[in-house]
């Protein structure tokens, strides 16, 4: 189940604190709970995704994007992500996640976000590309700066964010689209 109640304490936190710039970085401290487990008693990989919801929710609720998504009637999607996990995260092992919006294109945000342990070493770390979307479809970053009243220049993107961004575009759509035989359908044409 989507972590409705986290969320929640997790917006009102961020609605009471200090409003950030569009390119700071938003800190939340998170533990992991016995409904975050996979069969290995470790933070579960699909769960991690969600809870990095967590993170990015209060970032737009702090930025002032979410004030901005509310009165133009826009949405906010995700429309890529890659992660990397690199250490375990088991039950009640506390977590701080930090969330920044690193820069955009003529499409998209890209936001990077990181689970970091109690002992400096980091956990996971996600990057994704969102999209504003409205009934049209995706709303151009450029009016979406203009209506937060921010620089609509992005920040040059570090190169990795760029590597991941080319990788995309050669990557296939729709996916596995190739031929697939069906031996189960041979059979019943040679038996008629």
């Amino acid at each position: 189940m989507y972590p409705f109640l986290r969320l929640a304490k997790d917006m009102r936190i961020a609605r009471r604190a200090a409003p950030l710039g569009l390119l700071d970085t938003h800190v939340s401290r998170h533990r992991c709970l016995p409904w975050d487990l996979d069969p290995w008693n470790e933070l579960n990989n699909g769960r991690t995704l969600t809870l990095y919801d967590l993170g990015r929710l209060p970032l737009a609720q702090r930025t002032g994007l979410l004030a901005v998504l509310k009165r133009e009637g826009w949405g906010l999607t995700v429309a890529g992500s890659v992660v990397r996990y690199r250490r375990r995260v088991r039950l009640f092992d506390r977590l701080e996640m930090r969330s920044r919006l690193i820069g955009w294109d003529r499409r998209f945000l890209y936001l990077e976000q990181a689970m970091w342990k109690p002992d400096g070493d980091c956990a996971s770390h996600a990057l994704y590309r969102a999209a504003i979307t409205d009934a049209s479809g995706i709303v151009a970053p450029d009016r979406v700066l203009a209506a937060l009243g921010q620089p609509q220049a992005s920040p040059d993107l570090p190169d990795w964010v760029t590597a991941w961004i080319a990788a995309e575009a050669l990557r296939p759509w729709p996916p596995m689209a190739e031929a697939v035989r069906d031996p189960g359908a041979e059979r019943v044409s040679s038996a008629a």
